[in-house]
């Protein structure tokens, strides 16, 4: 088998180059130019008949294996082992938690992958020894790996895992949620940018924001929330000039003063403030504001409506699915963050 050279590899397609070349392979399987036992050229055969990198090839290759299209003989090269060009592909997400949020995000990957691909999902409770393990049973199992790259030591200090990303393989790793630190542009996949989402989101907002005597972050201790969230508040509060204080939970002996606005974590705080508020007949969106991070249908209809600053979920998972389908290009990408105004402010 020679692959057509009027077959171009597209510069300009979203889809991976190496994708192009799996995708040439599996049409000439499904045309019946290629069937079980046929030998397709080598490495360095289809890189100088396509013009692409060896690696680039190299990595086509190791695809269609995992896959069980293809198999190696050595010192004989490369053989279709298998016709069945809809097989699956094999997803693990690895998470650090099973919050809602990650629900939202978890169905959104499965839907719209769709039939194209089976999804397993694991958690790793932000320890990177679970991890390791997780990594050690599954490494090699599967097309590609989904990370949430979220980890804290003993004492609730963040801390990376890097020597376990390096792990898995490039080609088939995507990082969700937030970016690796110090490798911001170095792995593909959707994050947020935690102190440039809440600063610009409160920014937005500052119009209603300016009628507030004070900003009061609740960052509740223990439940290993991204502390880049309290740098994007210090920076909003130092440019904007805004008094603030960041606390660690809501005292339940500790009235709500007037004129301040709170912006509140934990769904436990959010709760707590709205119950305190009317207790004290505090009207929400005039003697007290109310900032709830991270969206849900319920923050929509609680105490007539609670404003949120948050991510898009479900296109966190849409866009991670694409970059799995290859529909999408395997960059690293800024998941949209905005608030969403209602009564409370």
């Amino acid at each position: 088998m020679h692959l057509d050279k009027s077959e171009k590899i597209s510069k300009d397609s979203p889809t991976p180059k190496y994708l192009q070349v799996v995708n040439l392979i599996l049409e000439d399987i499904e045309k019946g130019k290629l069937k079980v036992g046929d030998r397709i050229p080598s490495i360095n055969e289809t890189s100088f008949d396509l013009l692409l990198s060896r690696d680039t090839v190299e990595k086509a290759y190791n695809e269609l294996r995992d896959r069980g299209i293809i198999s190696s003989v050595r010192g004989k090269g490369f053989y279709i082992s298998s016709t069945k060009t809809e097989q699956k592909l094999r997803v693990l997400l690895l998470f650090n938690k099973l919050s809602s949020y990650k629900k939202l995000i978890y169905y959104s990957i499965i839907t719209t992958l769709g039939s194209k691909a089976t999804v397993d999902l694991y958690i790793h409770h932000y320890n990177r020894n679970l991890l390791q393990e997780l990594l050690e049973q599954n490494l090699g199992n599967y097309n590609h790996y989904v990370l949430a790259p979220h980890f804290f030591d003993q004492n609730g200090h963040p801390e990376d895992a890097c020597d376990l990303i390096k792990k898995i393989p490039k080609e088939k790793l995507l990082i969700i949620d937030r970016a690796v630190k110090g490798f911001e542009n170095e792995f593909p996949g959707v994050y947020q940018d935690f102190v440039k989402d809440i600063f610009e989101a409160l920014e937005s907002g500052i119009l209603h924001l300016k009628k507030y005597q004070r900003l009061i972050l609740v960052f509740p201790k223990g439940e290993l929330y991204p502390v880049e969230i309290m740098d994007g508040f210090k920076r909003f509060c130092f440019f904007h000039d805004f008094k603030n204080l960041i606390v660690d939970g809501l005292e339940d002996d500790e009235p709500l003063l007037t004129g301040d606005c709170y912006v509140v974590l934990a769904e436990s705080d959010l709760v707590t403030l709205v119950k305190k508020s009317r207790e004290q007949l505090l009207k929400l969106g005039r003697e007290l504001g109310v900032i709830s991070y991270n969206d849900t249908p319920l923050k929509e209809i609680l105490a007539q409506g609670i404003t949120t600053i948050s991510t898009d979920f479900e296109q966190m998972g849409k866009t991670i699915a694409n970059q799995i389908l290859g529909i999408d290009e395997r960059i690293p990408v800024k998941n949209p963050f905005r608030m969403t105004l209602r009564k409370s402010l």
